[in-house]
């Protein structure tokens, strides 16, 4: 299904009414952790103190999903390496993505899909090469939109880390970039 371009916009504190409403949902249970621990999370990134970039997906002027960007440099430590051991296979200028869909009644519509791609090709004109998304294996709907959107299962890794599948986005796989706004 085809979509307009997407325009994303860094999250800002007034956001956070409707993050938690969309982390109350049931298809955001099911994959995120506690409600107040994700928001303070969100919270530390907006305030700086943490380098994940999120931000809202608007689509036709409204906000229907977030995605963040982190950088696996900042992960690249003993202790998260320790229970992470995938995150030392990277170089450390890698950036890996996350996304949801706000609401259920946008799921399985493409959107996610569409604005994963559109976000993904504005982190390449930022010059990230190298991207990747790590769902739960068992979430089958994210894999199945990742991969819609130029990500593929990155093979020698695949079942090393219980709860993670790590893909990476393959540019070659792309159409040209479309009109993508980050605002």
């Amino acid at each position: 299904m085809a979509h307009d371009a997407f325009t994303f916009v860094p999250m800002r504190p007034e956001h956070l009414p409707l993050m938690r409403h969309w982390l109350e949902q049931p298809h955001w249970r099911e994959w995120w952790g506690d409600v107040d621990e994700e928001i303070a999370y969100v919270t530390d990134m907006i305030a700086g103190r943490d380098s994940t970039e999120p931000y809202l997906i608007i689509h036709d002027e409204a906000p229907i999903g977030y995605v963040q960007v982190w950088y696996l440099g900042d992960y690249q430590t003993g202790e998260w390496i320790a229970t992470n051991p995938w995150l030392a296979e990277f170089p450390p200028e890698t950036v890996g993505v996350d996304l949801s869909i706000g609401d259920a009644g946008n799921l399985s519509r493409g959107l996610g899909s569409a604005a994963l791609r559109d976000f993904t090709l504005g982190l390449v004109k930022r010059g990230h090469g190298n991207i990747i998304i790590d769902p739960d294996p068992e979430n089958e709907r994210a894999i199945r939109a990742y991969a819609r959107a130029g990500f593929r299962v990155i093979p020698h890794l695949e079942g090393k880390t219980p709860g993670v599948l790590l893909m990476r986005f393959e540019l070659s796989d792309q159409a040209p970039a479309s009109k993508v706004a980050m605002s």
